[in-house]
């Protein structure tokens, strides 16, 4: 185990009731999930790169996880596509890339950047009805739907987080 499941704080939330209570409750077990997948390790593990030729490392999956948030929740739901996408650049590869040595300012830079994003995403989501509609690339697309797209996404990333903290000190599951 990761934790002892009474130290585990994403099972703290009990039971969930309706529809926008389980898929935040997901959503929510799914970030705190990356956070602890980070938790206690060296801005030199953080940027430790997965089996070559990938590039995905616990630092770049923050980082892509805060473009995440971000394109969906400013750009998409709030309705701010004029906003650049983070990590835009060809040379940052949406986040899982960057210039210079991997030192504490670059984590610190990166979890407070992930942290507004996702404050941001919180607010959004609190005054949105998951019935609402907003355009996707063209196709009309419930709001509902693009949460069980981020609780994927995240799921998705955190079983590569899982392997990448593996392979940096053993520690896996949970």
């Amino acid at each position: 185990m990761w934790l002892p499941q009474a130290e585990d704080p994403r099972m703290q939330q009990g039971a969930t009731s309706g529809e926008r209570e389980c898929l935040v409750g997901y959503l929510e077990h799914y970030r705190t999930t990356l956070e602890l997948k980070c938790a206690d390790l060296s801005p030199e593990q953080l940027g430790t790169r997965s089996v070559p030729p990938s590039n995905i490392s616990l630092l770049g999956l923050v980082r892509h996880m805060a473009r995440v948030e971000q394109s969906w929740f400013r750009r998409v739901i709030a309705g701010r596509p004029e906003l650049p996408r983070l990590f835009g650049g060809a040379d940052e590869d949406a986040g899982f890339s960057w210039p210079g040595d991997t030192d504490d300012a670059l984590v610190a830079e990166a979890w407070s950047l992930w942290r507004a994003e996702v404050e941001h995403a919180r607010e959004v989501l609190g005054r949105t009805d998951l019935d609402r509609v907003v355009d996707v690339h063209g196709q009309p697309t419930e709001v509902r739907d693009l949460i069980v797209h981020m609780i994927e996404e995240y799921a998705r990333h955190c079983g590569h987080a899982d392997l990448v903290r593996e392979c940096i000190d053993g520690r896996a599951g949970q």
